[in-house]
């Protein structure tokens, strides 16, 4: 029937990283102006949804207790706003596979939020025009618009503002975060400084070590900010620097999720296994749509 919840339609929710993070301004309302090259990894959430009459959550996954106080999770309230638009009841059982922590600075949110808009969206039978679902996004969340689009972005203004990422080269990455969360608004609150102007980039690199060499150039104007509230950022990034093979070492986003730069997937997934085994750490390539599942731990490539 046309609008029911579809059985077994499922959508992935892959992390987002900040490969360089520049707070440019600030606008009169408060919001801060940003530039950033945004990728995915391959891991990351992963939603699923069952026919219900109602709508209902349940949270599995290794990180699924850590959002098990919050009643109302970014998830409804995607739903809950998808369906207000289209002028329906909203209904379907949502299944969300956590494995990506909470509060880490890689989107997991927000990646979630824009798979229910994804999901809910062709389940019950809406088919939004993309411009539409996109200003629904960024009501959610800064990072929701790209993450909605799931693919490699230059993110501009308040996050709402997207456009061609360069042309990327075959690369791994690492992720590691110390389980420690940073709340955003704490790290924006504690940073220091004038604005950064916006990156200069290429339209593409020829390989990963050309990639990092640029990168270097950029930086993440929260990460001194971040260090100062959780000084177990700094830990991260140092080991992410001693991994054999490590090209660039950065935070993602406000923290305290840092990433290593690789290059190709597979020294990238045998260095996270060097990192400690007390971290959520991963290992692998970029996100490809193919995949069938993720891997929320070192060695997922």
């Amino acid at each position: 029937m046309s609008g029911a919840a579809a059985a077994g339609a499922e959508e992935a929710a892959p992390a987002k990283v900040n490969l360089h993070l520049h707070v440019t301004g600030r606008r009169a309302d408060g919001y801060h102006l940003l530039d950033s090259l945004v990728v995915f990894a391959g891991a990351g959430d992963r939603l699923r949804l069952e026919p219900a009459p109602g709508l209902s959550l349940v949270l599995e996954g290794p990180e699924g207790a850590a959002l098990a106080a919050e009643p109302d999770n970014l998830v409804l309230r995607s739903a809950r706003l998808l369906a207000e638009h289209a002028g329906i009841r909203p209904h379907g059982r949502l299944r969300l596979e956590k494995n990506l922590p909470v509060a880490s600075g890689i989107g997991g949110g927000s990646a979630d939020a824009a798979a229910a808009l994804r999901l809910l969206d062709h389940a019950w039978g809406l088919r939004l025009e993309p411009p539409a679902l996109a200003a629904l996004a960024a009501r959610l969340g800064a990072d929701v618009p790209v993450c909605l689009e799931n693919r490699p972005r230059r993110m501009q203004g308040v996050g709402e503002v997207l456009s061609d990422a360069p042309a990327l080269p075959d690369c791994g990455m690492v992720l590691a975060n110390p389980r420690l969360a940073l709340p955003t608004p704490a790290v924006f609150r504690a940073r220091r400084g004038d604005g950064t102007p916006p990156a200069t980039l290429p339209a593409g690199w020829a390989d990963a070590r050309a990639m990092a060499r640029d990168l270097l150039a950029c930086r993440n104007d929260l990460e001194e900010a971040a260090i100062g509230l959780c000084p177990a950022v700094a830990e991260v990034l140092t080991a992410l620097r001693a991994l054999p093979g490590c090209l660039l070492a950065r935070m993602s986003g406000s923290g305290a999720t840092c990433f290593g730069l690789f290059p190709s997937a597979s020294q990238a997934a045998h260095a996270a296994e060097l990192l400690p085994k007390a971290w959520w750490r991963w290992g692998g390539g970029l996100y490809d749509p193919g995949r069938a599942a993720y891997s929320a731990q070192a060695g997922g490539a």
